[in-house]
């Protein structure tokens, strides 16, 4: 029994990864940069894209919003006048804890590739399944609130070992919680030594400039790199 669940799994992943390719040569053929935006439920991701998304100059993004149910973070980032798309698990889905490459095919032809250079992927908060489905992105960016605790690099490491870059949102309330903020950084490294991370402020604006820098580099990098 306990080989067929594993042959089973790596049927799915097979499976996705291989829609997931489908998904890359689209965006490669539109010239589109891809981030899929992880975090637990609460952390910030919305909010971050708030503060970034109207800073960021030439860059035309859109939006792949992802969620089990409703559109509220979807008609907050619309109010940017950015294009959003809105991708429902619930509905066809299962009401899955994840975006994996099949769903996120099922809603490109709702994204207006042809008109933007950057998509963030706003997945579904949760700090397991994510992590498992790759959708064709450039790069994963993982949000980390300080009022999540110091431990979860070390209770979730698949998630904050499969990102590109550790957003560590909320710092401006730091000084009043009881939270070792070494102690999170020295756990990151335990999980993914070095990977790259901000501490930004999704209330305050600290910190978000350097990740709408970070952004533009990444789209520069697809515009540089041969056809």
């Amino acid at each position: 029994m306990h080989r067929t669940k594993v042959r089973v799994v790596e049927g799915v992943l097979d499976a996705n990864d291989t829609i997931a390719r489908a998904n890359r040569a689209d965006f490669d053929a539109a010239g589109v940069t891809v981030i899929n935006l992880m975090s637990a439920p609460g952390a910030g991701k919305t909010t971050l894209l708030e503060r970034v998304l109207p800073d960021l100059g030439d860059v035309r993004c859109g939006v792949l919003e992802g969620d089990v149910q409703g559109s509220l973070d979807a008609d907050r980032l619309a109010s940017l006048h950015v294009p959003v798309t809105q991708l429902n698990t619930d509905p066809g889905f299962g009401g899955e804890c994840h975006l994996d490459a099949n769903m996120v095919r099922s809603a490109l032809g709702d994204v207006p590739l042809a008109d933007i250079d950057l998509l963030v992927v706003e997945n579904v908060g949760n700090l397991v399944c994510p992590a498992e489905f790759r959708i064709g992105e450039d790069a994963r960016v993982m949000v980390s609130s300080v009022t999540e605790g110091e431990d979860k690099p070390l209770k979730y490491p698949l998630m904050f070992r499969t990102c590109d870059l550790v957003l560590v949102n909320k710092v401006d309330l730091l000084e009043h919680l009881d939270y070792d903020l070494d102690l999170f950084l020295h756990h990151l490294d335990a999980v993914h030594p070095g990977v790259p991370r901000m501490l930004v402020s999704a209330r305050t604006g600290e910190g978000v400039g350097a990740w709408r820098d970070w952004l533009r580099e990444r789209v520069a990098e697809r515009a540089a790199a041969p056809a």
